[in-house]
């Protein structure tokens, strides 16, 4: 058995590119600023990087799986072209109303990553734009949550910080890591 990674967890739209409102479409991808010196930075220090994501916009019948997959081909491609690896990307493709166990703040899609990425989940932090990001990583059990901006309101889990950017959040997940 392999020895448990720690991860840092992504959501997509808001954390790794422009939320476009339904992002699917390659024409309006847009890499946010520093994301792939963040990665690589978050890669360099032992963690394994993954994309968590809720894509409703796929229940809502807004763009189909494909639609999806090839927008998600084309992060990962522009990703890898900057040196940054994924180990994998999950998404719930559900509404809030089906009641899955996957669509953040439920923590189905942190789990299934664990999994699949033997990741343990206690060295491990999400990385999001909103109170169901955080959420979500409490309940899974999670070191931590990272929120960039200021848009996410409501309570915030412990152990929940805030940041401008995903170079803000590197930097809190590298600190945190120097402190026990």
């Amino acid at each position: 058995m392999r020895h448990a990674t720690p991860l840092v967890l992504l959501d997509r739209d808001g954390t790794l590119v422009k939320d476009a409102g339904f992002t699917h479409r390659v024409e309006d991808y847009a890499l946010l600023p520093g994301v792939a010196d963040a990665l690589l930075s978050l890669g360099e220090a032992g963690f394994s990087l993954a994309i968590v994501t809720n894509q409703s916009g796929i229940g809502r019948g807004l763009f189909s799986e494909a639609d999806y997959e090839g927008f998600q081909r084309h992060l990962v491609r522009d990703l890898a072209r900057q040196g940054v690896t994924l180990a994998g990307s999950f998404h719930c493709p559900h509404v809030s109303e089906d009641g899955c166990s996957c669509r953040k703040p439920q923590p189905g899609l942190l789990l299934r990553a664990a999994e699949v990425l033997n990741a343990d989940l206690s060295r491990s932090w999400l990385v999001g734009d909103a109170l169901r990001d955080a959420q979500a990583a409490s309940r899974a059990g999670c070191r931590g949550a990272v929120l960039l901006g200021t848009t996410a309101s409501g309570r915030l889990p412990a152990g929940t910080l805030r940041v401008a950017d995903l170079t803000g959040a590197a930097r809190a997940i590298l600190e945190a890591q120097r402190t026990p």
